[in-house]
């Protein structure tokens, strides 16, 4: 298995979140990422960057023009308006109600709510680059994954909460859409996406919410108890083209895997019906016990035994890191998921 590696998300180190009425630093740091290399170097495992940029076409695919552009030059305005601040970070956004024009705002205050959809996630100068490089390992995992079976984007920040556009929820670019459209440009007919992170993937949802050819399932929790709040419920199944197409499994807080388990089984018979040729998981492993943001009830040996049903899903497969923050925890639990993965040969 190749694992593309991110070797320039150190300086995304965000020190500004807002959480449960305070500011703290991020807990989406580079200490993850740090982590997890050690725990797969300790397994044996080999990494690679990626050897080209993700293509723009890929990117557009993904995400709005206007959106790129103000991610890539947001930090370059916000620093001039405002000299001398660590994260930019949107204070207002265009509800309802509050939002009549067609066009985005000019003042970078502004733009920084009109481009993001909650107040978790600050961008700072490594942002971009952080997020450039990690759509470009997607894109080299789908290609590899193509000839080889399977690989590994480990990269943040992490993506499955990126809209066409819109920022939140750690995440800027789309990493698992990034792959869905790098599988469909090498000649994939039917995508689909299994997110098993414990927060709703609603940015991929949106993403593909109209697309017949993409499936997009996750298993999460319940959105009317957690975030992203608005999106992830089970009534949401799509539209026009892809009406049928998006599977949403909530569960409620307290979890463990074997009834997770079971809704896995659902969300892959969905899978096998959907013709599926190429699949991309968005791995998060919040899913643990110990995670301080998260509360569903998973064990170390939970995640061995998810990599190895996953496995088992007989077309070429990227898995995009994703959440996990129980820094103690992250790196076995990780580390567990591919020996499932990678037991079975």
């Amino acid at each position: 298995m190749k694992i593309f590696v991110n070797n320039h998300h150190h300086p995304h180190d965000v020190q500004s979140e807002l959480h449960e009425g305070e500011m703290r630093r991020s807990f989406e740091c580079p200490e993850r990422l740090d982590i997890i290399i050690e725990a797969l170097v300790a397994n044996d495992h080999q990494f690679d960057a990626p050897k080209i940029p993700c293509p723009p076409e890929i990117l557009t695919a993904v995400h709005s023009p206007d959106y790129l552009a103000f991610l890539q030059t947001a930090w370059a305005q916000w620093s001039q308006e405002h000299p001398g601040t660590i994260d930019a970070l949107g204070f207002a956004w265009p509800v309802p109600g509050l939002h009549r024009r067609a066009t985005p705002p000019k003042h970078i205050d502004a733009r920084m709510g009109y481009y993001s959809f909650c107040v978790d996630t600050g961008v700072n100068k490594g942002t971009w680059r952080a997020s450039i490089e990690g759509a470009a390992c997607a894109h080299a995992a789908a290609q590899s994954a193509t000839v080889k079976r399977c690989a590994f984007a480990l990269t943040r920040p992490p993506g499955h909460h990126a809209h066409a556009n819109l920022y939140g929820g750690y995440c800027f670019i789309n990493n698992a859409a990034v792959a869905v459209e790098s599988f469909l440009a090498l000649g994939a007919k039917r995508v689909a996406v299994l997110d098993v992170d414990y927060h709703h993937g609603n940015g991929t949802q949106a993403i593909y919410y109209d697309q017949e050819n993409v499936l997009t399932v996750s298993l999460h929790a319940d959105p009317d108890y957690e975030f992203p709040y608005f999106l992830g419920f089970s009534e949401e199944t799509g539209s026009g083209a892809g009406l049928g197409k998006n599977l949403n499994l909530p569960m409620a807080f307290g979890t463990d895997y074997r009834a997770w388990s079971e809704r896995l089984e659902q969300a892959i018979l969905a899978i096998e019906a959907h013709g599926t040729d190429a699949l991309v998981i968005p791995l998060g492993v919040d899913t643990h016990g110990s995670d301080p943001i998260s509360k569903f009830t998973f064990e170390a040996d939970d995640f061995e035994r998810m990599g190895v049903r996953l496995a088992a899903l007989p077309c070429p497969k990227v898995v995009t890191m994703e959440g996990g923050y129980a820094t103690e925890a992250l790196g076995s639990n990780v580390a567990r998921f591919f020996e499932g993965f990678l037991s079975s040969g």
